[in-house]
C-alpha cells in the first residue's frame, strides 16, 4: 500500500472508499486477542495508513484495509 491508493476499511460493510494520504508506524492493542489489560511494552509498532474519508483523516492498521480496483 502506498500514498495515493484507494482503500476500504475491512471492519465495516458500508464503509466508503478512502484515499491514503500518509503512512506511519504505531502500536495497536487488539483487545480481542491480547485482552483488556493494556501493556504497551509487550507489543511492537505496526504499519498504519492515514486515510481521508468524507473530509476526515482517520488512521487504520494496514491489515484492516483492502485496496480498491481503480477502474
Amino acid at each position: 500500500m502506498k500514498i495515493g491508493d484507494l482503500v476500504k476499511y475491512r471492519g465495516m460493510e458500508d464503509s466508503r472508499a478512502g484515499l491514503v494520504v500518509g503512512l506511519l508506524e504505531k502500536k495497536c492493542w487488539r483487545t480481542h486477542i491480547l485482552g483488556k489489560a493494556v501493556d504497551w511494552d509487550k507489543i511492537e509498532p505496526e504499519p498504519h495508513a492515514v486515510v481521508l474519508i468524507k473530509g476526515k483523516k482517520l488512521t487504520f492498521p494496514l491489515t484492516d484495509l483492502d485496496p480498491m480496483d481503480e477502474r
